[in-house]
């Protein structure tokens, strides 16, 4: 992206850095040289990044004026200049669409969509005075495969994509690169968060779907599903990092054997052979 003889180390800004992915992606990053501004929503997580050296920050993407300050906090520091950004934070609202209300939806969206549309849009005029730079999306393996209880979080991951190949399109031949990468079963909180809302959001004795319910929240202290192919957040790191090295980036790049074999079975079989197997196997 640059050369680094003369030039003071690469920036990036890594969102939702309390754990999993983001954590493990700014440890990386850091530990590769990369000058890491590494943001969380609680306080605790962003006292905790502080302890551990990073430039910390609090970022919340349902407000905007959060997202504002944190970004023009950052830019105080690097001169009005970020090498990349790696949109990664967010949450998963679990349950049957028929169980979550509209404005859960709504919820899901501000944080795990709206919000990095948000601190997107305002990054990409400084990479665009640079002349280069990297948008770097966290999708998953339901940005392009839909599953039963996970329908908002699907949709919001559906919209990124789309989002993602959209912006690309835009900002061809500005040396800014943009790019996707679609984890599947991670080892992290993310699953047991996810069941977590569950209990918080949804009447699960008067749902048509309560044994589904129960026996998910059963699974919840291990979240052990599809344990053989789960891999630690720092696959996902690794791939970021050959991301934003290479010169010219893939658009996508897929993290698990369970997401590469999804995308495959998602292009090449009929739409009813596929709701098969997602039945049986997620």
């Amino acid at each position: 992206m640059r050369d680094e003889m003369d030039s003071p180390p690469r920036s990036i800004l890594i969102t939702g850095c309390s754990s999993g992915i983001g954590l493990a992606s700014a440890r990386l990053m850091k530990a590769r040289g990369w000058r890491v501004f590494a943001t969380a929503r609680a306080p605790d997580d962003v006292a905790s990044l502080k302890a551990e050296g990073f430039e910390a920050f609090p970022l919340d993407y349902r407000d905007a004026v959060s997202i504002e300050t944190t970004l023009d906090r950052v830019l105080r520091r690097t001169d009005g200049t970020l090498d990349a950004l790696f949109n990664n934070g967010g949450y998963a609202q679990a349950g049957a669409l028929e169980d979550i209300t509209t404005d859960l939806i709504r919820e899901q969206f501000e944080t795990n969509l709206f919000g990095w549309h948000e601190l997107t849009r305002r990054v990409i005029p400084l990479m665009r005075r640079q002349g280069a730079g990297r948008l770097v999306f966290c999708s998953s393996i339901l940005g392009f495969v839909g599953v039963r209880y996970r329908g908002a979080y699907v949709a919001s991951k559906y919209a990124v994509e789309g989002m993602a190949d959209s912006l690309r399109a835009e900002l061809h031949g500005t040396g800014i690169r943009v790019i996707l990468i679609e984890p599947g079963p991670i080892q992290s909180n993310f699953r047991r968060t996810a069941l977590n809302q569950i209990d918080l959001t949804i009447d699960i004795d008067s749902s048509f779907h309560r044994d589904d319910y129960r026996r998910s929240l059963a699974r919840r202290p291990d979240g052990t599903s599809a344990s053989r192919f789960r891999k630690s957040p720092d696959a996902v790191a690794k791939v970021l990092a050959r991301a934003l090295d290479k010169r010219r980036p893939a658009a996508r790049y897929r993290v698990t054997v369970p997401t590469r074999v999804a995308w495959y079975l998602r292009r090449f079989l009929p739409t009813r052979a596929l709701d098969w197997i997602v039945r049986k196997e997620i």
